[in-house]
């Protein structure tokens, strides 16, 4: 179906009486500093600002941008006898002339101890973006030649350097050697992983390369080429050419424990049957998510198509993990443990889209999918292919970012932003049952046809 019918939706707003109303700018009096905004909410009779039609879709939502001059901007909304006054004021902020942060040797490097579990290890000394090495857990110590932008620069091996931030670690007073000792290894079976226990005399920082060959790489070994340890598991191979199903790797006091997962088995007719999958819905209790032209909160919207999924997953023999199923507040970090307590083989986290001051919803349509780890992106390829295709949204690209749940490596971790609540025409299919439904089976349908390669 190239073209959604908004029949049922817009019969159901045809039977409330609508209210001139404003989503945002949520205060009349507010500050912005952007060269534009824009004002999102709806309205069951003609809408003017400053004068200007407003166009209305048939539901009554809108989405209309405004330029912002420095200082104050008043808007005036009215419909027929209806007024409402926004002062919005725009601040003159002077860019400042700060100085580009420079790198700070040492005359005598530092050895640290890690203070905060799953501190990020970074390739360049920036708190953000796609560059996280590995995520370390306490008490490992590290040796720093320098620091740079609130960031030590850490010496993995001999050629290679990190940098992690100066508030998850603390400076250890030891002239003591920071190399570690490798016993050795050893590899374990069991039914749903390939195991392997590596025996160190201490903790040391590593990282884990996806490929078609997996590297496992322990920094700061004594005895090693480069003083770094690197296991080379040909995963592709191992795996059967299907694609790597998720992985974890870490510490049990001084063993370090990798886990990758191996090929599920799929049936022919029904390659859902049995498939450990994580539905999460985005937000929930306190924190209500993006708010739509219509007042919807994305937190009951996300809840709505977690559930028409469970059960289009449930009809084809996935066993479904719910990170919430009714309106509750679940942390990030719960609900990726959520899902790996249950060995979940795929996450997905639901969300509805929103745009920041400065952009246009009018512009911005249809589906992102957010992915970090390559394992993940041909799934997001896969149930982009088919949204688009089946239901007709639009495509906003298939992007790599650095969000929390999808850092997770145990499971394919995709966060799929359905459509923005914020577009009219969007809105008024995410609030549709029809079109929720049928986003729902769009998804199911590419996690067969993932799971039958």
């Amino acid at each position: 179906m190239k073209k959604f019918i908004l029949i049922l939706g817009l019969l159901l707003f045809g039977s409330q009486v609508l209210a001139f109303n404003i989503v945002y700018p949520s205060k009349t009096d507010i500050i912005i500093n952007a060269d534009s905004t824009f004002f999102v909410g709806s309205s069951d009779k003609p809408l003017k600002i400053n004068g200007q039609d407003v166009v209305l879709h048939p539901s009554g939502a809108f989405a209309y941008v405004v330029n912002l001059n420095i200082g104050e901007n008043t808007f005036v909304l009215q419909s027929d006898n209806e007024k409402q006054i926004f002062v919005i004021t725009r601040p003159d902020i002077k860019p400042s002339a700060s100085k580009p942060s420079v790198f700070i040797p040492y005359k005598d490097k530092k050895i640290f101890s890690v203070t905060t579990q799953d501190a990020p290890l970074r390739s360049t000394p920036v708190d953000g973006g796609i560059n996280r090495i590995a995520h370390l857990p306490r008490n490992i110590e590290l040796v720093a030649d320098g620091e740079q932008n609130g960031f030590y620069r850490i010496q993995l091996g001999k050629n290679k350097s990190g940098w992690i931030s100066k508030s998850n670690v603390k400076v250890l007073n030891t002239q003591l050697g920071f190399e570690a000792v490798l016993f050795g290894y050893e590899y374990v079976d069991s039914k749903d992983f390939y195991t392997f226990v590596f025996h160190f005399d201490k903790r040391v920082p590593f990282e884990m390369i996806e490929g078609d060959t997996f590297l496992m790489k322990f920094y700061n070994v004594k005895d090693q080429p480069d003083n770094t340890y690197v296991m080379k598991i040909p995963v592709k191979d191992s795996l059967s050419g299907r694609q790597l199903l998720g992985y974890s790797g870490e510490y049990k006091d001084n063993d370090f424990v990798l886990k990758i997962r191996k090929p599920v088995h799929t049936y022919s007719l029904r390659p859902l049957h049995n498939i450990r999958i994580a539905i999460d819905a985005g937000h929930g209790g306190s924190e209500n998510g993006a708010t739509g032209c219509l007042g919807n909160k994305e937190k009951d919207i996300n809840l709505s198509i977690a559930k028409y999924l469970e059960t289009e997953l449930k009809k084809r023999g996935a066993k479904v993990i719910m990170t919430r199923r009714a309106d509750n507040y679940v942390s990030l970090k719960d609900r990726v443990e959520i899902a790996n307590y249950g060995n979940a083989v795929v996450f997905l986290s639901i969300h509805g889209n929103a745009l920041p001051d400065g952009a246009d919803p009018n512009k911005n349509r249809g589906t992102s999918i957010y992915y970090y780890y390559p394992q993940a992106k041909p799934l997001a390829d896969i149930i982009m292919d088919t949204v688009t295709s089946e239901i007709g949204v639009p495509n906003d690209k298939v992007r790599q970012g650095s969000l929390a749940v999808v850092r997770n490596t145990n499971a394919i971790s995709l966060l799929i932003e359905v459509s923005y609540l914020i577009n009219p025409e969007d809105n008024a299919n995410l609030i549709n049952p029809e079109f929720q439904k049928q986003y729902a089976k769009a998804i199911a349908d590419s996690l067969e046809k993932y799971f039958e390669k």
